[in-house]
């Protein structure tokens, strides 16, 4: 085994000498280059389930049908702490996500009523034409810097037109999403959480005495029962999804881009058949399997043995959703993306109850992207001299990718 950490965490007693490895998954090797391969190397090389002493010392699930099952079964692995590593006793809980069933569904039903695909289709018009108004932008420059002047552009636009704040904000809130996602500390993931309620607070005031009919009145509002969240429910609960609306969708656009950008045959495949709907979404979907983003941890809930390996109460795991879709037991060749491959499996909006809401959002917003890119820019590649700066961490990200184009 690899020298670990300076601030490595002792190994429990109750775990294995043999399941220990150097694994920090905001430093993988290889991840510069293609963090989903990096993940895979990891997978190929090590246990199904291992322990590693990184981050606070925790458990990491690697394999399809664990993963899958883990992020179903939450009486067993509850989601009442899910960042890495973990963060200071106290920290208000991010809502709803730091919920399980029962409590977690009465949050969560204004966020899923708001993103329904009815209301998706009736968004689509101004995703579309926000869409066009980036790509013509760039269009006559001949490049672009991708993810702030498009893959930024267009989720955010739209989410932020969603919970009803000035577009002009974005460049306020974009740097701390990115610290919040990204902060390889509980002091940096913290400072920015706090920051965000900061921002948040005096329009969550004003919106729980005049509510509109905007997402973010609905979130601040929701009743649980016995009455209205509080203030500080409400203000985390805003903070969280606000987080989600301005990174994750950002995030997928650039790894697709990127890939685009050095696949040509896959371009020109997308660009022939670009009014079939089916084979569309179906190239989607094979492409967000190759291109896993979130890695939300777990607390195991009670003493058992899982498949040989014997958890205990408290102990965390990470079931990092993207190796559902690099598991070659569940997808063949899983490197290869094939958009004539039968059925691609994936986690990447995770399963169970606590399944993103924002999946169909996050779908539409892929294909507008796509059709509106390659209808107008068919070949670009990335520019030479250049390399897509990548990360990893809590959620991977393409954090710069410059592109050039005839």
């Amino acid at each position: 085994m690899a020298i670990l950490a300076d601030r490595a965490a002792i190994r429990p007693d109750h775990v294995p000498a043999e399941l220990v490895r150097d694994f920090n998954f905001y430093d993988i090797p290889g991840s510069a280059d293609d963090v989903q391969a990096a993940y895979a190397a990891i997978q190929q090389a090590s246990p199904d389930i291992f322990w590693t002493p990184h981050n606070g010392g925790h458990w990491v699930a690697t394999r399809g049908e664990d993963i899958i099952a883990m992020q179903r079964d939450y009486h067993r692995f509850s989601h009442k702490h899910i960042v890495l590593p973990p963060m200071p006793e106290g920290t208000p809980r991010q809502i709803p996500l730091e919920m399980d069933p029962p409590e977690h569904a009465r949050y969560r039903r204004p966020l899923m009523q708001s993103l329904m695909p009815a209301i998706v289709t009736e968004l689509e018009s101004k995703v579309r034409a926000v869409a066009v108004d980036a790509i013509e932008r760039v269009l006559p420059q001949g490049e672009c810097e991708f993810i702030e002047d498009f893959a930024k552009v267009l989720p955010i636009h739209v989410f932020l037109e969603l919970v009803d704040l000035p577009i002009s904000d974005k460049h306020r809130l974009l740097p701390i999403a990115e610290r919040s996602v990204r902060g390889s500390t509980a002091e940096i993931r913290l400072d920015a959480q706090r920051e965000m309620g900061g921002y948040l607070m005096d329009k969550i005031l004003a919106r729980r005495e005049q509510p509109g009919d905007d997402l973010l009145s609905k979130l601040v509002n929701v009743n649980v029962g016995d009455g209205r969240i509080s203030e500080a429910e409400a203000v985390s609960y805003a903070t969280l999804v606000l987080f989600g609306g301005l990174d994750t969708v950002a995030g997928m656009i650039g790894f697709i881009a990127r890939f685009l950008a050095m696949n040509p045959g896959h371009r020109h495949q997308l660009v022939e058949r670009l009014d079939d709907d089916a084979f569309v979404k179906h190239a989607i979907e094979e492409m967000i399997r190759r291109h896993g983003l979130a890695n939300t941890s777990r607390v195991i809930a009670e003493d058992f043995d899982y498949k040989g390996v014997s958890f205990r109460a408290g102990d965390r795991i990470l079931p990092a959703n993207l190796w559902v879709g690099m598991d070659e037991r569940v997808n063949e060749n899983p490197l290869v993306v094939d958009f004539n491959r039968q059925k691609p499996v994936h986690a990447a909006f995770g399963n169970g109850p606590h399944a993103c809401p924002g999946a169909v959002l996050a779908r539409r917003e892929i294909r507008i992207f796509l059709q509106e890119w390659l209808s107008r820019i068919p070949d670009f590649q990335i520019k030479p001299g250049t390399k897509p700066e990548l990360a990893t961490g809590m959620v991977n990200g393409v954090l710069r990718l410059d592109l050039c184009w005839r």
